[in-house]
């Protein structure tokens, strides 16, 4: 008889404990739903337009030629609150890409390397044109003709990269020509497309 007045005794605290084990679980499944949700919000790739967010090329465009060299232009847009600069270049075959700028010597506008780069000041634009800075794309391997599309790559000063499509446009103007004591081996060429762009 003592034995059966202790089994009830003995089976009173289980739901107590069913009830604290089922709300333990829950707690775990609140918080393991939360680790999941943080873990796949920090496996997703973070949004970058232009490859850095806040700093873009707008309407990029290369001039069409058959051989030797061109160039690439467009507009670089600094959204951000920090100077970026643009220190080189690639395009997909393409040998050279370099960063040009221009002078004037002798009353004729001749085109440079700038080995610093372009820096485009927060919250600015930094136009690359006919005529002012631009990428040189040199040393061609094959024609690019209008409507051809170039894939191209900026690096900037802090290693980010920049990836933008250049769409091949016929141009004529913008009448430069090389500075042969700043490009070296490049000088031997003359001017790029046959002597301007």
């Amino acid at each position: 008889m003592g034995k059966q007045e202790t089994r009830p005794a003995r089976r009173t605290p289980r739901p107590c404990t069913t009830i604290l084990a089922a709300s333990a679980a829950a707690a775990l499944l609140v918080i393991g739903g939360c680790s999941s949700s943080d873990s796949e919000a920090s496996n997703q790739p973070t949004p970058t337009p232009s490859a850095t967010g806040s700093f873009a090329i707008e309407d990029p465009w290369v001039k069409a030629v058959d051989e030797g060299m061109t160039a690439a232009f467009g507009t670089l847009v600094n959204r951000g609150d920090a100077d970026v600069r643009v220190v080189s270049a690639t395009c997909q075959d393409v040998p050279r890409v370099e960063l040009h700028t221009m002078s004037m010597q002798g009353g004729t506008m001749v085109m440079k390397n700038q080995p610093e780069g372009f820096t485009v000041k927060a919250g600015e634009t930094h136009v690359l044109e006919p005529g002012g800075d631009h990428l040189m794309l040199m040393d061609l391997t094959k024609p690019i003709r209008a409507g051809d599309t170039v894939s191209c790559t900026l690096t900037l000063s802090d290693n980010r990269t920049l990836d933008f499509t250049a769409v091949a446009k016929p141009f004529t103007g913008a009448e430069e020509h090389y500075d042969p004591s700043d490009h070296g081996d490049h000088g031997e060429h003359g001017d790029h497309d046959g002597g301007h762009h």
